[in-house]
């Protein structure tokens, strides 16, 4: 048997017994190697071939201390909404010079606002189920269940003081918490607010708690798929609060939606709910939430006038900061077009003037910047005086992080009092507080009385789990058939100048027939073709790059060739783009912003593509400004075809992946600029996302409202003939 080490051991012995002859050839063997080395080089310089491990196809080199290519569209996109900001804050100031001006600020934004979430549904019977009681110390518990829309329902825990009824009552919409109303600081201040006197109702949001929207029945789990170090509230729940969150945003969106509108309308049947019972004060109602808590009640109480008092916590401050620190957050954080319209943050609490108003922040808050929180106060303070109640707006800062923390908590329960009981009192959850404490040693003295099972109000612990409930999904669907029906007939009845009108607007694309300057930097020599590199400028400070393969005899035929990841994907020898080239077609592989060397995403590259995309901040940052991927993309198509018609008698349009959304727009906008299209890797249709709990980095071609207008199979039409 021959052993590994004596094979070794073979060789090592012969090595050294021929060490003279060993030691020549490799003299001889390197003195070769430097030969044609150096003919190589020769031949690169004077041939018509450079080696494919030679070739560099990347156009944009990045600058010692300059911006990269890929930061630059995300600050060109930085520098549009700082902008837009500050001509809000123009007007701003321009406004609060007459009281009657301020009323008609916020009359301007609350209708905005509903328009943008789509309106509000129609209230149809709540049928409350009382499904259990809990007795604490000074309060009791009811675990109740209410039909907001039909077939969904909202689930709640109802705290009521032990003293005699009525009571003022406090809405507490939860923040981004996995177990919703059962997280120890939500039930913290309803225990609090109820032992002073004031009932408190802590209410699951969509895609917390009990009512979580894309369970899987299939399987049961401990962990969520997308955060494997956190544990799952339910068996049946497979993605995070935020994802779920994101996800019915984007599905939402496309009908001209936000989550948001179901958010809100929780709180407003839950509003309902309360008005109707007789333990109740039905003129003295509160409301208060942390976090993504803090937004749904900046959000009620923009727009429910029921609301005498609210105190939004850890939430405001202003898009600016937010933009430049943790960028968008969830999906109904993000209302479609607010900046553009001049909507902050500050007008949440600006559209309810005068009415009673805390703005609850910690002075730590890694989440929501501090320094925006002191100018949205700045802002709100100085409208609440022009319309002459400086003294109903304050704010409570302690030195504290991101939470409802035991120093919000008293502060609000003391607000509360002060505004729904006409009461000042002095508030103490902890009687005997030491005088020094960490953040860690506070959060151990204050421990909530319930676990997440004593608190479950469903037979199951999930709505989905009930028969015939509806997801938002569904529900979403539903409105998508709906508005089929409608929308077809309006589209059917325009010409082609009104459907190239409508396309504009919605995707909020420019029109514009200039063709930009070529800016050239670099040529590679192949045996087929020469291949320049180029680039142009696409907006103020945000150049694209393409490579251009010119045949060596060039004739009269040109692809614009737009592939969904880079412009080198299909760019090798023998790929695709120089197969194109062989049948006499000059190419131009283009990119179009945030794709290849200008994709976006810098802040998500620590947690992979994920499931909206590397890029997703930076597409809620254009929504935000009222913009679409999808329509700056179909302008980039437009500037590339331009170029490559100064090039070529027939444009041939070829698009990959992402590009193919903006690539039909382009073509349906002017079908004469091409003589063929080919779109692969492209979604049937975005009717086919709305009801989808898994589409996959669809954010990238979302549009809002698009499905109130037309869907990609009326493009197809327009078009007429397309490849695949």
């Amino acid at each position: 048997m021959v052993r590994k080490e004596d094979c070794t051991d073979h060789f090592l012995a012969f090595k050294i017994a021929a060490a003279p002859l060993y030691h020549s050839i490799l003299q001889f063997m390197k003195s070769i190697t430097v030969l044609l080395l150096t003919l190589l080089i020769a031949s690169a310089l004077n041939a018509q071939t450079l080696p494919l491990s030679a070739e560099d196809l990347t156009v944009f080199k990045p600058a010692a201390g300059g911006t990269t290519a890929e930061q630059a569209f995300e600050q060109w996109l930085t520098r549009e909404f700082v902008a837009m900001t500050e001509q809000r804050s123009t007007a701003f100031e321009k406004m609060i010079k007459s009281a009657a001006a301020c009323r008609k600020w916020q009359e301007e934004r609350r209708q905005f606002f509903l328009e943008r979430i789509g309106g509000l549904p129609e209230r149809t019977p709540l049928n409350p189920q009382i499904t259990g009681t809990l007795n604490g110390k000074g309060y009791r518990v009811e675990k109740i269940i209410l039909e907001t829309r039909p077939a969904f329902h909202l689930t709640a825990d109802l705290y009521l003081p032990d003293t005699p009824p009525p009571w003022p009552a406090v809405l507490v919409p939860c923040g981004h918490s996995h177990e919703g109303k059962a997280a120890g600081q939500y039930q913290l201040i309803c225990m609090l607010l109820a032992r002073h006197g004031m009932a408190a109702i802590c209410y699951d949001p969509i895609g917390q708690g009990e009512r979580y929207q894309m369970l899987d029945t299939t399987r049961e789990r401990t962990v969520f798929d997308d955060a494997p170090h956190v544990k799952v509230p339910h068996p049946n729940v497979r993605l995070m609060c935020t994802t779920e969150h994101t996800a019915t945003g984007l599905s939402s969106a496309l009908i001209g939606a936000n989550v948001a509108q179901f958010r809100i309308w929780d709180g407003m049947r839950v509003i309902d709910y309360l008005q109707s019972r007789k333990d109740i004060l039905a003129d003295k109602i509160g409301c208060t939430g942390n976090s993504g808590g803090g937004t749904e009640t900046a959000y009620l109480m923009a727009l429910d006038d029921r609301i005498v008092a609210a105190a939004p916590g850890c939430y405001l401050t202003t898009f600016v900061k937010l933009i430049e620190t943790k960028g968008p957050q969830d999906g109904e954080q993000n209302i479609f077009g607010q900046i553009a319209f001049g909507m902050d943050e500050a007008d949440y609490c600006i559209m309810r003037a005068p009415k009673p108003t805390l703005i609850c922040a910690g002075t730590r808050d890694a989440t929501f910047d501090f320094g925006g929180t002191w100018e949205v106060f700045r802002d709100a303070k100085r409208f609440y005086s022009r319309l002459g109640s400086p003294e109903t707006i304050d704010m409570a800062a302690p030195d504290a992080p991101h939470g409802f923390t035991l120093q919000l908590r008293e502060a609000v329960t003391r607000f509360m009092s002060r505004w729904l009981l006409g009461k000042d009192v002095l508030v103490r959850e902890i009687p005997s507080l030491p005088d020094s404490f960490t953040d860690d040693e506070l959060r151990a003295l204050t421990l909530p009385d319930w676990t997440p099972e004593q608190l479950q109000c469903t037979p199951k612990g999930q709505v989905l789990l009930m028969p015939g409930e509806r997801s938002v999904f569904q529900i979403n669907a539903d409105s998508a058939t709906a508005l089929r029906k409608s929308r077809e007939s309006a589209w059917n009845s325009m010409d082609e100048v009104a459907k190239r009108k409508a396309i504009r607007e919605t995707i909020s694309a420019r029109a514009d027939d200039t063709t930009p300057g070529i800016e050239k930097f670099g040529i590679i020599e192949r045996v087929s073709c020469t291949i320049t590199k180029v680039a142009i400028a696409a907006e103020d400070g945000l150049k694209l790059p393409a490579l251009l393969f010119v045949p060596k005899k060039p004739g009269r035929k040109a692809t614009l060739y737009l592939h969904g990841t880079s412009m080198k994907a299909d760019a090798a020898p023998g790929g695709p783009i120089e197969q194109l080239v062989q049948q006499g077609h000059t190419v131009l592989a283009a990119e179009l912003r945030g794709i290849g060397e200008t994709k976006t995403g810098l802040r998500r590259k620590a947690f992979g593509a994920g499931r909206f995309g590397r890029d997703n901040l930076e597409i809620l940052t254009a929504y935000l400004m009222g913009k679409s991927y999808v329509g700056m993309r179909t302008e980039d198509v437009g500037r590339w075809t331009r170029v490559l018609k100064t090039m070529a008698d027939e444009v041939h349009l070829l698009a990959i992946g992402e590009a193919a959304i903006p690539a039909l727009h382009a073509a349906a906008l002017d079908r004469a600029a091409y003589k063929s299209t080919t779109l692969q890797e492209m979604i049937p249709s975005w009717e086919s996302l709305v009801g989808a709990t898994e589409a996959v980095d669809q954010s990238v071609n979302t549009v809002h409202g698009v499905l109130r207008r037309y869907d990609l199979p009326d493009l197809r039409r327009m078009i007429g003939k397309i490849s695949k």
